[in-house]
């Protein structure tokens, strides 16, 4: 074959150049995952070339569904056997459609390079709900834009490319002049692509194949949390769109077996009156425990002093865990795990179809028992969807931005400044009847990673820029315990103090593990210094509610997915990342995906969870997999079902 005839059919073929135009748009989604690895490579720390080139081939897999979807209207508008395709207008309006819906596909990818930092996994379609309610996203945008040029700048440089290469295909035609065999092997060839994209879409053509989820990248990995890398952003957008991961399951067709294994229902305690404690439970915003010195003395040869030094100094009178976990990575999973004993299993709870289910809470109970309610958060309101969880759990009080009354205090992005905002609530719990419940959410420690003024000589923070933000919030917590330690109500309160989830600036290697991404403080404190040690034990966001009735003696049977981690002597948590269910109990973490374990790890003495030991242990990964599968049902059935509350 000459090089003009090559050269015609290369330019002027249809089909093939549809071929080449949806061969760019894979080149360009392989071109991403190089990138999320080069963004991200201290997550994948321990990536052999053998294993990424295996992860390369497996995500084409997933590229190619991806980009089907994405280029469904171009597929269309150049496989329909009519000649108006061949003309110059019309391959213009294709063009720009290719043009603007890859690039709105790579923006999605190149914007998981920084995102994942935040939440350890592929951006899904609950995205769009957490951030509905933010009223300043143009302003973050254009922030994000300029922190993360570099981003950008990866960004812009494939559509260059794209842009490039896409010109250098042609459509000339039509070729063939017979009417009759031009309409008759168009719609012949119409028929072909639309068989071979559903399959491409569906990830195979077998009638028993169901169509590849997220789940199925962990077929490509040999380590779990490599699974990120196998997909691509577009792919679990669409993949999310609609659907909820929570749907019943029969692993035990018998309740009371099911009961025996697992149960939610916690039993109200016997030993008389209930005790009408105040209750106040503060989140922070991005607190990993690794900023905390405290739980940190072995860290940099014994040197290692946190950022965080009024929490250590209260830590010295408070109880607190070696291992405690957050139940999520995004702030909307923590309040429920912390309020309502909820945790997020697959979707984050007030954004699944079961949001409006009846729960009982803090809130809730606590409101029963004749306890003032309240929630602060100096956020505007309506922010993250909290003042509606807040409305679904009972807390009749709600303090945000609107009610702070001060936009001069407002730090640009966010909401009120944490020690503005804290002193705020510190006066106004001062005329709160007791018993009263209070929840607190900070909001400072996060990007774009300011402190006001007047600390910004004093906190130097640290190697990561976040660590300023957790000096000044550490300092904005003692300035609140001086001013609520002079109240009469002081003494006679329990404290909960715990984050959201930890920090994507991460310091050190084992805090990138399974574990590692999970681990946070949480820790009870007294005035009285009744509540006082590190246990060697493990606790988890959804532990702090039992936890809480328990230690005051409430009497009545409830719903909670946690356990009062003062009494209880089964020691197990649990939390769910990339498909992936996360089970701890004694000395091991197991990560199940719902039908079998792929690893097992003694989390204890194996800090950077190298050595999976599933195969060593079959009657520990029985054991913990029977307990996984009946939290699994009684989760999804009474999430389902609407049985969150004892009837």
């Amino acid at each position: 074959m000459n090089l003009k005839v090559r050269e015609l059919l290369v330019r002027t073929n249809i089909w093939w150049v549809l071929f080449l135009r949806l061969s760019l748009a894979m080149l360009l989604f392989s071109l991403c995952r190089v990138g999320f690895y080069l963004y991200n490579r201290d997550y994948f720390a321990d990536m052999t070339a053998a294993n990424f080139f295996a992860i390369m081939l497996g995500g084409l897999r997933f590229d190619l569904t991806a980009v089907l979807y994405t280029n469904m209207l171009v597929l269309v508008l150049m496989i329909v056997p009519l000649e108006i395709r061949f003309r110059a207008g019309y391959q213009a309006v294709v063009k720009w459609i290719f043009f603007v819906f890859n690039g709105v596909a790579l923006v999605a990818n190149v914007s998981d390079f920084i995102y994942f930092k935040f939440t350890g996994r592929r951006t899904t379609a609950d995205v769009f709900q957490q951030f509905e309610h933010e009223q300043n996203m143009g302003g973050l945008l254009g922030r994000f834009l300029i922190d993360y040029w570099h981003a950008t700048v990866w960004w812009i440089g494939l559509i260059v490319l794209m842009v490039w290469l896409y010109n250098k295909t042609r459509v000339q035609g039509p070729l063939i002049r017979n009417k009759w065999l031009f309409y008759s092997s168009g719609l012949a060839a119409m028929v072909g692509v639309a068989y071979l994209t559903v399959g491409g879409i569906r990830g195979g053509f077998q009638h028993s194949t169901r169509p590849i989820t997220l789940n199925d990248a962990g077929k490509y990995v040999r380590d779990p949390k490599d699974v990120p890398l196998v997909l691509n952003t577009p792919f679990a957008l669409y993949r999310t769109v609609g659907k909820t991961k929570i749907k019943k399951v029969h692993y035990f067709a018998d309740e009371a077996a099911l009961d025996s294994v697992f149960s939610p229902v916690r039993h109200g305690a016997d030993s008389g009156a209930m005790r009408k404690l105040n209750v106040v439970v503060l989140v922070l915003e991005s607190f990993s425990k690794e900023f905390v010195g405290f739980f940190n003395h072995d860290r940099e040869n014994g040197t290692y002093q946190g950022y965080t030094p009024f929490l250590d100094s209260l830590l010295q009178h408070s109880r607190s865990y070696t291992y405690s976990l957050a139940s999520g990575r995004k702030s909307i999973d923590a309040l429920p795990s912390v309020i309502a004993s909820v945790p997020s299993m697959g979707v984050p709870y007030v954004l699944s179809p079961f949001s409006g289910n009846r729960i009982n809470s803090l809130g809730t109970i606590l409101r029963d028992e004749g306890y003032h309610n309240s929630f602060f958060h100096g956020a505007p309101n309506g922010s993250m969807g909290f003042q509606a969880f807040m409305n679904i759990a009972g807390i009749e009080h709600y303090y945000g931005m609107t009610e702070y009354g001060n936009d001069a205090d407002f730090d640009g992005w966010w909401g009120i400044w944490d020690d503005k905002f804290l002193q705020f609530m510190a006066h106004t719990q001062r005329d709160f009847p007791e018993p009263f419940f209070s929840a607190f959410f900070s909001v400072s420690s996060h990007h774009p990673f300011n402190v006001p003024d007047d600390y910004k000589a004093r906190f130097t923070g640290g190697r990561e820029p976040i660590l300023k933000c957790i000096q000044y919030t550490d300092e904005a917590l003692r300035q609140y315990f001086h001013t609520v330690s002079k109240y009469p109500w002081f003494k006679n309160t329990l404290f909960v103090i715990t984050a959201d989830h930890t920090s994507s600036n991460i310091m050190f290697d084992d805090s990138r593990t399974a574990r590692g991404l999970f681990s946070i403080p949480i820790f009870f404190y007294r005035p009285d210094n009744s509540l006082t040690g590190l246990e060697p034990g493990l606790v988890q966001q959804s532990d702090i509610m039992p936890t809480v009735l328990g230690y005051l003696g409430y009497p009545h049977d409830y719903i909670a997915f946690g356990r009062d981690v003062f009494h209880s002597t089964d020691e197990i948590a649990w939390n769910y990342k990339d498909d992936v269910y996360q089970l701890y109990q004694g000395d091991y973490l197991m990560e199940f995906d719902g039908r079998r374990a792929l690893a097992l790890y003694n989390y204890k003495t194996d800090r950077m969870l190298r050595e999976n030991i599933v195969k060593q242990y079959p009657d520990v990964v029985q054991g913990m997999e029977k307990k996984m599968r009946a939290i699994i049902q009684q989760y999804n059935n009474r999430m389902v079902d609407n049985n969150l509350v004892v009837k």
